[in-house]
């Protein structure tokens, strides 16, 4: 059988996918929205040395495999297959196509996969694997987040509320849950841009911000200047472990959490209990796993290409790690449809900039980021990851909690 024509078995004649080969057959519907293309047999190669995602991933950014249509639209079409649902003899029939040309090109690994050294979560080798994702370029970072330049998940106050009105919503929404006020000291750990720090700043909140982003730290820097906030804001390039302060009122950590580690849990909380004052309070917001399960790793493809080293944990561990180090759970909220909602519009701003993006950091770095936003928002939409904020308080004196009898601050507002 010719290349599309055992991929079109496999995928099943009711795919709604179009499947195009670089030996000129083809398969599935003439009138289908989105079309897959394999360009070259080394796609083919690819996929035959890291079967499931990764392989085609590595086959995507490299050309090798192409779209037309929406991204988004593709991977939903192929979402339900697997190989566990694909029958012994259309497998053979694959492998049969598949298998002589992966001895003829066996292909290495693109060059744009992360390879970070050293031991595990040490700050030498956290620093290189956050150095691969967020010191890429603050410009192509300005056209795919937008004025806000924020890289978390927003908080939609409507569905049709734009980017920056969502990402502002997300911001107070965090203020309100720690009960932020003018005078308070914040300490944000894995601060970006500098976000919060400033929302927080121009509450009249004293903000210190510290990132492993040298890129990050100068551009969230350059803008506390830009806005006059230098009196309540800063941000060090510097890991979170290595912060000194301690008596703050109030901790956010809106993104860093993925990066930690399970074996690292214990101490992270730990250490950011240690940070607060009695009756301070914790927001940890961060991506998860629906449900408790044994990967070490996330998947393949983002742990390669997107966040070397990270982990996703359970809602329901993270909120043990943050009980057993002291912390008073109060409140605990899912955003999993915003994050969804949120890598649409990064995704749309991509496709918006696509030339510029591309000639800022390359065809296939651009293609990563394509890749990732229309596959992480399809997970979210499936419910395969979640995004959770908890609020955890450092009770006082005598179990004293600070918390009104409902809600985060007096007024009793969720």
């Amino acid at each position: 059988m010719r290349v599309a024509e055992v991929f079109g078995h496999v995928i099943g004649k009711d795919a709604p996918i179009r499947l195009v080969a670089y030996d000129g057959s083809k398969s599935g519907p003439d009138d289908a929205e989105t079309t897959l293309r394999i360009e070259s047999p080394v796609a083919l190669a690819r996929l035959a040395s890291a079967p499931g995602t990764l392989g085609l991933a590595r086959a995507y950014v490299t050309g090798e495999i192409d779209v037309e249509g929406e991204l988004y639209a593709a991977l939903s079409a192929l979402s339900e297959v697997t190989l566990n649902g694909v029958s012994k003899a259309d497998f053979a029939r694959l492998l049969g196509t598949v298998g002589p040309i992966w001895l003829r090109h066996r292909p290495a690994p693109p060059e744009l996969e992360a390879r970070p050294r050293g031991r595990l979560h040490s700050k030498f080798r956290d620093s290189q694997a956050i150095s691969h994702h967020y010191d890429v370029s603050n410009t192509f970072y300005e056209w795919v987040l937008g004025p806000s330049m924020t890289y978390t998940c927003a908080a939609y106050p409507g569905p049709d509320a734009t980017l920056e009105e969502a990402q502002a919503a997300k911001y107070d929404l965090v203020a309100r849950k720690l009960a932020l006020e003018p005078g308070m000291r914040l300490l944000d750990v894995g601060c970006g841009w500098a976000g919060m720090v400033r929302h927080a700043a121009r509450m009249g909140v004293h903000a210190l911000g510290v990132t492993l982003s040298k890129a990050q730290a100068e551009w969230g820097q350059e803008a506390i200047r830009r806005e006059g906030l230098e009196e309540f804001a800063e941000v060090r390039h510097l890991d979170y472990r290595d912060v000194t302060e301690t008596g703050f009122d109030a901790v956010s950590s809106i993104g860093l959490t993925e990066h930690i580690g399970k074996k690292q849990l214990e101490h992270y909380f730990g250490f950011l209990y240690g940070k607060l004052r009695p009756e301070g309070r914790l927001l940890n917001h961060c991506i998860t796993q629906p449900r408790t399960v044994n990967k070490r790793k996330v998947d393949p493809f983002i742990g390669r290409y997107v966040f070397p080293d990270g982990q996703l944990e359970s809602p329901g561990l993270l909120i043990t790690e943050m009980n057993d180090a002291g912390f008073e759970i109060r409140h605990e909220e899912n955003l999993r449809e915003h994050y969804a909602l949120t890598l649409r519009d990064w995704g749309r701003n991509l496709e918006e900039h696509w030339d510029e993006a591309v000639a800022e950091v390359g065809i296939g770095r651009a293609r990563v980021w394509r890749l990732y936003m229309a596959a992480c928002r399809l997970g979210f939409d499936l419910d395969n990851i979640q995004l959770h904020q908890v609020l955890g308080v450092k009770l006082g004196e005598h179990g004293r909690s600070g918390m009104p009898l409902r809600g985060w601050r007096a007024e009793g507002v969720w």
